[in-house]
């Protein structure tokens, strides 16, 4: 058991006025790409299910082709910069939110969907986005809830992309601006004069990190584990 336990690490951390706007960034730019990546997700998901629409077996392979070969970190850059979306969080937001992987998730969710409800909605003349809106989402919580989990962890931890795009450090979300804290000993004279050992802090800013996912996790438990199972199995 620690000896004296003391919460100055996190008073250092806390009092850091700079951590304050990146933290605002980390929460606006985690709930635009939750949101942005969900909608791209569940959009195309929705349209590789359609059986019927041509070449769709040759979009399905494609779109698995880039997730065993992708194009590299050059190609990307230079994709975001001839659509001038360096120094935007735009840059982030739209490159998180181009998943293969959670849209596949999300496909394979949507095709255990009984076909019998799609039938019956478009003999009562409903419309594909409208099937898509009354039927096909209230019915995928535990995917939105899933996926969207993991579109959040992305964008919460995000570091590199925030390095690689952005060059204006007022746009620098909570992760880089914590890693300079500790990397870079800016915390360092307060923690001296507050007798807090350097790891003390590193670790502090840590948990502080994961903080916002311990408390989100526990309300999407429920849906968390049939999201992910369900459709990973076919019968």
């Amino acid at each position: 058991m620690p000896e004296d336990p003391s919460l100055k690490a996190y008073q250092i951390i806390f009092q850091q006025e700079s951590l304050y706007t990146p933290f605002l960034v980390s929460v606006i730019t985690t709930a635009l790409g939750t949101l942005v990546g969900l909608f791209v997700a569940t959009i195309g998901a929705y349209v590789l299910i359609q059986k019927d629409m041509p070449g769709v077996k040759i979009i399905s392979y494609l779109l698995m082709f880039t997730m065993i070969f992708n194009g590299g970190l050059v190609p990307t850059y230079l994709v975001v910069r001839d659509v001038g979306l360096l120094n935007s969080l735009w840059s982030i937001i739209f490159t998180l939110s181009m998943n293969v992987y959670n849209l596949v998730l999300m496909r394979n969710f949507f095709e255990q969907i009984p076909e019998s409800l799609f039938e019956a909605a478009d003999i009562d003349g409903c419309s594909p986005i409208g099937i898509f809106i009354k039927i096909v989402l209230p019915l995928s919580k535990p995917a939105l809830a899933s996926i969207g989990l993991f579109f959040a962890v992305a964008a919460w931890s995000e570091y590199f992309h925030y390095v690689l795009y952005i060059t204006d450090t007022s746009l620098y979300n909570f992760q880089v601006k914590l890693r300079s804290l500790v990397l870079d000993d800016q915390s360092m004279p307060a923690a001296q004069a507050a007798g807090v050992s350097a790891k003390t802090i590193q670790n502090a800013a840590i948990i502080v990190a994961i903080i916002p996912f311990m408390f989100i996790y526990p309300f999407c438990q429920k849906y968390f584990i049939s999201g992910v199972t369900m459709g990973a199995v076919k019968e």
